[in-house]
């Protein structure tokens, strides 16, 4: 009797659970837009009902992908179909991403031993304030030196700030914060996992990748300050080889833009408080010289913005597509976008590293790769490691920077990319990818085993946050 009695107690219970799990979940995602991949949308909808106790304390803890609300569109374009240049900067206008803005003296860095000259370059000619941004600062020798001189610049009395990710600190041997905070520097981390107080928000990390000097000086791309990402540590334990990476500097007014965008990310990570419309710069009333404009991803954006730029950039495309990625596992639709673009006679190039660092993803991106190169695309390896983040669409678009083509960099980090819209710097950008094509190999796909399908359906099925 008693027997029966807990045992209704606990299916009341858990039907309870249920019913609130579900609640919880179906309000937060349709009243916070929060679109998800099917995989995660049913993954959460299973475990909420079998394991509500323990699945629904996870969902609030981690269940948030978007902390900005849904903007509306702007007016449509009222004269037909307007060129792909002019769909992509009345998009990007839509998504609130702000007006273009001035730069010069781009330098594109063709190895790391440039891209850290042009760093050190930065830190040391910065006047007043540096501002730096990074997933990893690595326990090595290149984090070593770039922490040897932060030291040095803050003894001499600038003001320097570092904003480091909660889960990269770890990931990067977890550098010594508390003789930067002893010399004068700012050290903050980015919602660290043991310790943040943001609920529901625990699993968004940012991967975003910039140093600003003065406001006026920029610094950016994919590396993060580790050897690998640079000239490679083969003295160390771990032998750390060079990855091939891509970044650049620019001066002018985009780098005011992209100190705006450290201030609201370093405002979110010191008070917890998402970021609201960013501040009105003067308008720009340069005539001539060269224009680009910052395009955040994550959370702080209302809508998915580099992803929509890139599916946009997609079906817009007249002549070529053209990227470079280490890790590819997009969705359907962003694969369905750049299937149909080679089915239609676009030349669709994709350079990828032979074996990444991450085999999850590796093993979670051949279906794609066939379904690509069966519509007429090109894969191409490269023997060692590429971690350079850039798509080129024509010779109008050059979005290049710090996310990747797969699921969690798309829909779940903070990332930021940079468009570049003049053909000459776009001409720059494909010359630097199509030097990897020289050195890689194409890709020719072998038809899967029963077995190799089960196991790259199963992975697939997480890949939503590899």
């Amino acid at each position: 009797m008693l027997h029966d009695l807990l045992t209704r107690q606990w299916i009341t219970l858990h039907g309870a659970l249920v019913v609130l799990g579900l609640g919880i979940y179906m309000a937060g995602s349709h009243t916070l837009k929060q679109r998800r991949h099917p995989s995660a949308a049913i993954a959460w909808t299973i475990s909420l009902v079998l394991l509500p106790y323990i699945t629904l304390p996870l969902y609030l803890m981690f269940g948030r992908r978007k902390l900005a609300s849904t903007r509306g569109a702007l007016k449509p374009v009222a004269h037909g179909s307007p060129p792909p240049a002019m769909a992509q900067e009345h998009l990007a206008r839509a998504l609130g991403l702000g007006a273009t803005a001035s730069f010069g003296s781009l330098v594109i860095h063709q190895d790391g031993r440039e891209a850290l000259h042009r760093l050190q370059a930065l830190i040391a000619g910065a006047q007043h304030t540096l501002d730096i941004c990074t997933f990893i600062l690595g326990r090595d020798v290149l984090g070593d030196a770039i922490t040897a001189q932060l030291l040095l610049r803050a003894r001499q009395g600038l003001k320097i700030r570092l904003l480091l990710d909660g889960i990269g600190l770890y990931l990067g041997g977890h550098p010594n914060l508390r003789r930067l905070r002893a010399a004068g520097i700012q050290v903050t981390l980015f919602v660290p996992p043991l310790s943040s107080t943001l609920r529901g928000r625990t699993n968004l990390r940012n991967h975003r990748k910039m140093a600003v000097a003065d406001g006026h000086w920029l610094w950016c791309g994919g590396r993060n300050l580790a050897a690998e990402y640079f000239e490679g540590d083969a003295q160390s334990v771990l032998h750390k080889p060079v990855w091939i990476d891509l970044s650049f500097d620019l001066q002018g007014d985009l780098a005011q833009h992209a100190q705006q965008r450290f201030e609201q990310d370093w405002g979110f990570a010191t008070t917890g408080k998402a970021a609201g419309p960013l501040p009105r710069i003067a308008p720009d009333t340069t005539t001539s010289g060269l224009r680009a404009r910052l395009v955040p991803s994550g959370p702080d954006q209302a809508d998915d913005t580099f992803y929509t730029l890139l599916v946009s950039g997609c079906f817009t495309a007249q002549t070529r597509i053209l990227a470079v990625t280490p890790y590819f596992v997009p969705d359907q639709t962003l694969l369905m976008a750049l299937t149909l673009a080679a089915r239609r006679g676009i030349a669709v190039d994709l350079v990828l590293p032979r074996q990444s660092n991450h085999r999850l993803a590796d093993i979670a991106r051949y279906a794609a790769l066939r379904e690509l190169v069966a519509a007429g695309a090109r894969i191409w390896l490269l023997p060692s490691m590429v971690h350079a983040k850039a798509v080129l669409i024509d010779q109008e678009l050059a979005l290049v920077g710090s996310a990747n083509l797969d699921e969690r960099s798309l829909f779940l980090n903070y990332e930021l990319m940079v468009a570049f819209y003049d053909p000459p710097v776009v001409r720059q950008f494909a010359d630097w990818i199509t030097q990897l094509q020289h050195r890689a190999l194409p890709y020719q796909p072998q038809p899967p085993s029963l077995g190799r399908e089960l196991v790259e359906g199963l992975v697939r099925w997480v890949a939503f946050q590899l």
